[in-house]
């Protein structure tokens, strides 16, 4: 090689290494791992969606149509509303016949790519090229029509207002909750970098000359001469009003470019990402952990926007007074394993989303935590209010910025005034005065007609899973009311968190209904008794998922069933029963949310994480470490139906992040974790203390699933758990892998996880 190039050579690879942010050849960075494709294809209900976001920020979009398979898309977004929603404004660059205009047009499209900052996509029968950067409050468009046509852009207010004053768009539309919640405003200040020659309102088809529009479908046409090829459209967005759109939008991209917006996007996602390393695996095992690990950072939502924050919860603008203020958390899917992951990774966060509960809580009429917070408000939904448990949880852990003292408060009057009927955020009635004198909530009889108002009429009582569910929120406001040194509480809660042996049938070993007599229902079948989703003695899931949600007492739990035996065989039975039925339709006809089947197993539910992990409390942890392994392998992959059901703001990916590093958060409320089987050579966690914690599997390789022994900061370790401090002061978890279980490690009564209490 000659001189001449070799120095050309050494130029080139000194300026990529001055080029900041750079991926050279063959690197890849956390956020090149993440598919946002993958599950988009539902297996049956809900598939998840390629959203385009900055770490939990307000602006959200994804493309909008049918689903994966649509073949066309439904104009632009502007923003995603909730997780699920709709946009609350869309944008539709046109160029062909005034007279075929609509609100929203429907694109045909190809080469769409998404990324977790960016997108881009190619309309081809209208031949024009789109792009789209994005950062937490604002946005930029980039159009480019290949034809020298006319163009136009046409902006659509679902429900709402639009208005043009020269040089900028400005609107709103209305949102309102589909289950209780509040009416919310969403803010629209739009300013293109073309001034347009002509503004219309569209009406039923018609093209008008005016400024201003309002009602449905409220929509501006803006028109630009021939040879106008290329529109860059800046905006902002607010919950507050159109000056603070505005605000935003001149704060985050006024001055800033697609690209620019691209590479600060890519940035903050791989400092986000970059909280976890992980070493080994394929490609498609690093793909599955970070886009589940991306996934979890959608929800809940900053809406704090210089200080300031517009709450549904009371209708009013609020100084954040320095804390910001965050809402949409599905509570109920959340608190298993999202709320725990951002203790470790994200404990800041974790701590104004619980100042966020409070803050709800004193907002509202009832000073009651929320369970279902939504940009528009609380809406009740599920069953239960596992809010207290987030709160326990965190200050378990480390996590004091916070007023326990109120916190308490919030979530006794929420579980002990709002009444427990699930999807209602009625006072406590009757159903909740029985509760209260029996321990458990009754079942209505097969013929049976409901008549508690409070009762919703398709989500019906869900006594089992309500009863259970309540239990857990009593242990764990009693795990409060001891560290608040309130004895009188503390012994009362403590007793009410057994509650859940009322219902435990001692010569079948699963929970079952009884009515106010106290005698349980009969005949009964554990896989479909309760009609559609089971709600009428379950909820969403059938009798087999709920034989274990006794999160706070595991060790109660295989006293009543026998001993450690008979529990090990109960689990068998539940992964090898059979659907019950000939055709799957069938099953899934009456319990569409209980998919993702191993038996009578539900990966696809939230109240089945947990259940793989249970086999360390039989004292046989290799069942654990296979049927985790086999969990991850069978149902989460880097594919189009990569996700076995409903993916609610993180719930199912926390799941999968744990999983794959090899531990998981059985308890939330006690300060530790139980282990399974780790996917990965190494996972290390960095915190923000500055110390790392490390999974270390040892003679690593995919088929070594199995534990052999294990050691915890170098000393030998026979538990098949650990305590969050471990992880909290740094430190190293070494797994010695082998292909076929050790038998002997982790067994003896003395190693088996703690339930209740860590003494």
């Amino acid at each position: 090689m000659r001189p001449s190039k070799i120095l050309l050579m050494a130029l080139v690879v000194m300026l990529m290494l001055l080029l900041p942010g750079n991926v050279f050849p063959g690197e890849k960075e956390p956020v090149d791992y993440v598919n946002p494709y993958m599950g988009n294809i539902s297996h049956l209900l809900v598939p998840t969606y390629p959203t385009i976001h900055l770490p939990n920020s307000m602006l959200r979009v994804y493309p909008e149509r049918n689903d994966y398979t649509g073949d066309r898309l439904g104009g632009l977004p502007l923003v995603i509303t909730s997780h699920r929603g709709s946009s609350a404004f869309n944008l539709s660059p046109y160029q062909g016949d005034e007279s075929e205009m609509k609100p929203v047009i429907d694109f045909s499209y190809d080469f769409e790519e998404v990324t977790p900052y960016s997108y881009s996509v190619y309309f081809d029968e209208q031949e024009t090229f789109i792009d789209f950067g994005l950062s937490h409050q604002s946005a930029i468009y980039d159009v480019r029509f290949q034809n020298d046509a006319p163009s136009y852009l046409i902006i659509n207010s679902t429900n709402g207002a639009l208005k043009w004053d020269g040089h900028l768009l400005t609107g709103h539309q209305i949102v309102s909750s589909e289950i209780g919640g509040n009416q919310t405003n969403i803010y629209l200040s739009m300013q293109p970098e073309n001034l347009p020659e002509t503004v219309y309102v569209l009406d039923d088809g018609e093209l008008l000359e005016k400024t201003e529009a309002e009602g449905e479908d409220a929509c501006l046409v803006l028109k630009y001469p021939k040879g106008t090829n290329n529109l860059k459209i800046r905006y902002g967005i607010s919950l507050i009003d159109t000056d603070q759109a505005l605000q935003n939008m001149e704060r985050e991209v006024a001055g800033n470019s697609i690209s620019q917006l691209h590479k600060e996007g890519r940035k903050i996602w791989n400092e986000a990402l970059g909280k976890i390393d992980i070493k080994g695996g394929s490609d498609d095992d690093k793909t599955v952990f970070y886009t589940s690990l991306y996934r979890t950072y959608e929800r809940p939502v900053k809406i704090s926007e210089e200080g300031r924050y517009y709450s549904a919860f009371d209708g009013k603008v609020h100084d954040d007074n320095g804390t910001p203020f965050y809402t949409d958390d599905w509570i109920w899917d959340t608190y298993r394993a999202t709320h725990p992951l951002r203790v470790i990774i994200e404990p800041e966060l974790e701590t104004d989303i619980i100042n966020s509960f409070l803050r709800m809580a004193e907002q509202m009429n009832h000073f009651w935590l929320p369970t279902f917070p939504e940009i528009t408000g609380d809406s009740r939904r599920m069953n239960s209010n596992h809010g207290v448990a987030t709160i326990i949880d965190s200050y378990r852990k480390g996590l004091d910025g916070f007023d326990l003292e109120r916190a308490y408060e919030a979530s006794r009057r929420a579980i002990t005034e709002k009444t427990l009927a699930p999807w209602s955020g009625a006072p406590a009635g009757e159903l909740d005065e029985f509760y209260k004198e029996h321990g458990y909530i009754p079942a209505l009889r097969p013929g049976e007609k409901e008549y508690i108002p409070e009762v919703q009429e398709h989500e019906k009582r869900q006594p089992v899973p309500v009863t259970l569910g309540t239990a857990y929120d009593e242990w764990c406001l009693a795990q409060i009311a001891q560290e608040l040194e309130k004895e009188d509480d503390y012994k009362r809660f403590l007793s009410d968190a057994y509650n859940y042996r009322n219902l435990f049938h001692p010569e079948t070993h699963f929970f079952h209904p009884k009515d106010s007599a106290g005698e349980f229902i009969q005949p009964f079948d554990y896989r479909f008794s309760g009609g559609l989703g089971a709600r009428e003695y379950y909820g969403e899931n059938n009798g087999w998922v709920y034989r274990w949600d006794v999160p706070h007492n595991i060790a109660d739990l295989v006293d009543l069933m026998g001993g450690p035996e008979k529990f090990e065989a109960n689990m068998d039975s539940m992964f090898a029963e059979p659907l019950g039925v000939d055709l799957k339709f069938q099953f899934y006809s009456q319990l569409p949310d209980h998919s993702g089947n191993v038996g009578q197993f539900s990966m696809a539910n939230e109240p089945s994480f947990h259940i793989p992990y249970l086999y360390n409390y039989a004292r046989v942890p290799w069942k654990t470490q296979k049927r985790i392994r086999k969990l991850l392998d069978q149902w989460f992959r880097n594919d189009l139906m990569g996700l076995p059901g409903d993916e609610d703001g993180g719930g199912m990916s926390a799941f999968v992040v744990f999983s794959q590093m090899g531990f998981y958060p059985v308890t939330p409320g006690l300060p530790m974790y139980n282990i399974g089987s780790p996917t990965f050579e190494e996972a290390t966690v960095n915190l923000p203390n500055g110390k790392t914690f490390k999974v270390i599997a040892r003679n690593y390789s995919p088929e070594n699933k199995y534990i052999q022994f294990a050691k915890l900061n170098g000393e030998t370790w026979n538990k098949p758990w650990f305590r969050h401090q471990d992880i909290a002061e740094g430190g190293t978890l070494e797994l010695f892998m082998g292909k076929y279980p050790n038998k002997e490690w982790g067994v003896s009564p003395e190693d088996v996880p703690p339930s209740f209490s860590m003494d």
